[in-house]
This record gives C-alpha cells, sequence and structure tokens, in this order.
C-alpha cells in the first residue's frame, strides 16, 4: 500500500522534525515523508540544506488556504501548526496515495507499524488514545484520565487515514473545523486539532482505536507502559515492541511527567537521553532562538497573544489588511490598540 507521511513544524521545531525525518527511514524505507513548513526561513538558513531530509516540503501558504496571512494571525504557533494538518491529509490523499499518515515532529519510531497493514488494513481513519488502561492512583488519574477528558481522548500527534470515502469525508469534515477554529480553548471546549476527533469514532464509519502498547508512548501514559529491552536489544512497551515514542514537552513538563511515573525504572530516562543527543546532532544553530516568522510585527515586536484573540473577534478588519504584520501609518496593530 502507497503510504505517504507528513509532519508540520516551524523552523524552532527542525532539529525535532530531522530526527523523526531519520527513525522513519529505518523504520520504513518504503514511506515518503513531506514536511509541511508553518514558518518562513530566517535570513541566515538555506533552505534546500536544512530540509534535506525530506522527500517533499510545502509552505503553510501552498496549502491554498483563503486569505491565508488574515487566518494566520488569528493562531498562536502550536495552533498554527496544527491548523495546517487537515489542508495538508486533503491534499495528499488528492493525489491518490492510498494511505497518509501524519507524525509530530517530536516523535521518534524504532520499530515498523506493522498492525497498519494487519490489524488496520481495512480502517477508513486510525487514532491512538492517551489512555489504553485505567490509572491506578488518584494522582495518576488526575494528570492522565482527566487531563484527556479536557484536551481530548485520542492525541493527534499521530494519524492514519485510508483513501477510501469515510476517510475523504473524515479529512474533510475535520480540515473545516480546523479552518474554522483550531485553537487552544479548552474553556470552550476546543483544544487545537484534538478535541474534534473525540467525536470521529461517533461520525464515520472504519474509525478505529488503535491500542497497541507500543504506540505512542508518552510521559502522559508512562504510568501504565512500563518500557524494557529484551535480550536481544529491542526496546519494548509492556512486552511488545516500541513501534513510536512522543517526546512532547521535552525539557518542560513531559521531563517532569516522565520523572514522574518512571519510578526506579531507568530505560524512560535513558531513551530520553538519546533523544537529547539525536536533537544534538540533528541542531541548527543557524536558526535564531525561538525564531517564527509569523510570530512578529515587521519590526520585531512579538505578537501578544491578546491581539491574536482580538483578531478572532474582529475578522471584518483583519481581513482588510494585506499583511497584518506590517507596521505603518494605520496599520492593523495600531487599529487594535485604538
Amino acid at each position: 500500500m502507497t503510504t505517504l507521511c507528513f509532519t508540520s513544524f516551524s523552523y524552532a521545531y527542525l532539529p525535532r522534525a530531522r530526527v523523526l525525518a531519520e527513525t522513519l527511514r529505518a523504520t520504513h524505507p518504503d514511506w515518503t515523508l513531506w514536511a509541511v513548513l508553518v514558518d518562513r526561513a530566517p535570513p541566515a538558513v538555506d533552505e534546500t540544506a536544512a530540509l534535506a531530509a525530506f522527500d517533499g516540503v510545502v509552505r503553510a501558504d501552498q496549502l491554498g488556504i483563503a486569505d491565508f496571512d488574515a487566518w494566520m494571525f488569528r493562531h498562536g504557533i502550536i495552533e498554527a501548526c496544527t491548523a495546517v494538518k487537515g489542508a495538508m491529509l486533503l491534499h495528499l490523499l488528492g493525489t491518490g496515495a492510498a494511505r497518509v499518515v501524519y507524525f509530530d515532529p517530536d516523535i521518534a519510531l524504532f520499530h515498523p507499524l506493522s498492525a497498519l497493514d494487519h490489524e488496520y488494513a481495512d480502517a477508513s481513519v486510525v487514532l491512538t488514545p492517551h489512555q489504553i488502561a485505567p490509572n491506578g492512583t488518584a494522582l495518576a488519574a488526575a494528570d492522565n484520565e482527566i487531563a484527556a477528558l479536557r484536551y481530548g481522548i485520542f492525541n493527534l500527534g499521530f494519524l492514519a487515514v485510508r483513501n477510501d470515502k469515510a476517510g475523504r469525508d473524515f479529512a474533510a469534515w475535520w480540515a473545516e473545523r480546523l479552518h474554522e477554529a483550531c485553537y487552544d480553548d479548552p474553556e470552550s471546549g476546543l483544544f487545537t486539532d484534538q478535541k474534534y476527533c473525540d467525536l470521529a469514532p461517533a461520525l464515520f464509519p472504519g474509525v478505529a482505536v488503535a491500542r497497541e502498547p507500543g504506540w505512542n508512548v508518552a510521559s502522559w501514559n508512562l504510568s501504565r507502559r512500563t518500557l524494557a529491552f529484551d535480550a536481544g536489544g529491542t526496546l519494548l512497551a509492556n512486552g511488545a515492541p516500541l513501534a513510536f515514542y512522543h517526546f512532547t514537552k521535552f525539557g518542560g513538563i513531559g521531563a517532569a511527567m516522565t520523572e514522574r511515573y518512571a519510578g526506579d525504572n531507568p530505560v524512560p530516562h535513558e531513551l530520553w537521553h538519546w533523544y537529547g543527543r539525536r536533537l544534538a546532532t540533528h541542531a541548527a544553530p543557524e536558526v535564531p532562538q525561538g525564531w517564527w516568522y509569523y510570530g512578529h510585527f515587521a519590526d520585531g515586536t512579538p505578537v501578544p497573544r491578546s491581539a491574536r484573540l482580538w483578531a478572532r473577534q474582529h475578522p471584518d478588519v483583519l481581513r482588510r489588511f494585506a499583511n497584518p504584520l506590517e507596521i505603518s501609518p494605520g496599520c492593523l496593530r495600531e487599529q487594535m490598540a485604538a
């Protein structure tokens, strides 16, 4: 089955995306990996060299999103990198690929996802839940189960869609929802692209919930996934080969949760140290710290979240500006301050 993969990121996440590309190539050399770049290159970056690890590259502004600059201005960086996933999914399905798989850039693969060609060969959509077993303590339930109720039952760092009617219908619906509102707004029932997919098993036929213990292992399920090496050196999760690990919030809350739930098992810590070394190998020193083209006005001033929220409430005003980041008399920033 022809499989096209993609990931979505800004230049600040380039080292992570390179690790994904490296490990995907090692486990699935027959798969094609596309990069969706939700950014513009910093002045010192040679784009061809920087993105050489990918089979194809599409900039977010090439996805045919209407009023792109105004639309982008409404999103923070995480919102933007997730909001474009639906449009890219539709684009790749439109090329005729039999299956499209999405991976977050902070994922690394360790073993082939053979179940996609066996247990889930006929599934139109494959989702991975944050939790596949009840947590055993009140603290773990609060950290993991209650968090899933707030942020989404499924983790959309992984998604596989078959190019059949149900898969295309799901992709069209999801892309439309992400275009309308892919916001980090749990109080309104939204968390970027994830919460929508709580509805997917009810709205579409052929949605499979993958409960493989070696898929999408991360700090949010380490309380119920035990990592170990077998005698041959294969990395296992609950006795099954570890297919992919999601290094979310590396160096931040993800590290704290790993410390909390790894206990006296050294393997999760070894895995995190390995990932840190791979990131160092794939470092991009030419990318300024915290770079995101859409995160600053033309004079270098950061765009505050309050400006994004204002823009969502004033779409008619926003559409009057061809470039919302421009600084000139009567520009959008002055309108917001008035």
